[in-house]
């Protein structure tokens, strides 16, 4: 039986790297593989998922109009999962076309995202994946004491902890520093 799962957490957990090694299983056993990414995260290229750690695949890029119940129905297939990066900016409706892939089509779809923004408030997408989703995953990473980080900051180009802003700002290490509660806490000023 085919699920939604949606594996999260913060950023620099190796939530590309697990999905682009999860589908590079999948092929290197003759199983075709469909990967999706979000068309406003270009950072590896348009249409490309890419990993901090240097690798990369070519994916379908999305946009938040999008059908993808109906991209993935109209794929020549047989598809053995679907992988979806940067799921947190899934609309809702769009998480709910993904679930009818698995429930409907007996696909298996696997989100890859972040759970929370630097303000410690949940995505859309991310929230109607911990909705719908079959199976949660975390994807642990570390804060600079040692603990769990749960959450991130974002940080301007002088280092500086910002504590309002769009909720969606594409970027990676330069921007964004992924801590324990308490140390973003103290990071944003809420100690």
């Amino acid at each position: 039986m085919a699920k939604l799962y949606f594996h999260y957490s913060t950023m620099n957990a190796g939530k590309s790297t697990l999905l682009l090694q999860a589908s590079y299983n999948y092929r290197e056993r003759g199983m075709k593989t469909l990967l999706l990414i979000a068309s406003l995260d270009d950072r590896a290229g348009d249409g490309v998922i890419g990993s901090r750690i240097g690798i990369s695949a070519p994916a379908t890029a999305f946009g938040p109009a999008q059908d993808l119940f109906a991209l993935i129905a109209a794929d020549p297939g047989p598809l053995s999962c679907v992988f979806v990066d940067e799921a947190q900016f899934l609309s809702a409706d769009q998480v709910w076309q993904l679930a009818r892939v698995a429930d409907d089509l007996g696909i298996p779809v696997m989100a890859y995202g972040l759970r929370v923004d630097f303000r410690g408030q949940l995505f859309p997408g991310s929230a109607a994946l911990l909705a719908l989703a079959d199976d949660l995953r975390e994807v642990r990473t570390i804060c600079h004491c040692g603990r769990k980080a749960t959450m991130v900051v974002r940080r301007d180009a002088q280092g500086r902890v910002q504590t309002a802003g769009a909720q969606v700002q594409v970027g990676g290490n330069e921007t964004y520093l992924s801590l324990c509660r308490r140390h973003w806490r103290e990071a944003v000023g809420t100690a």
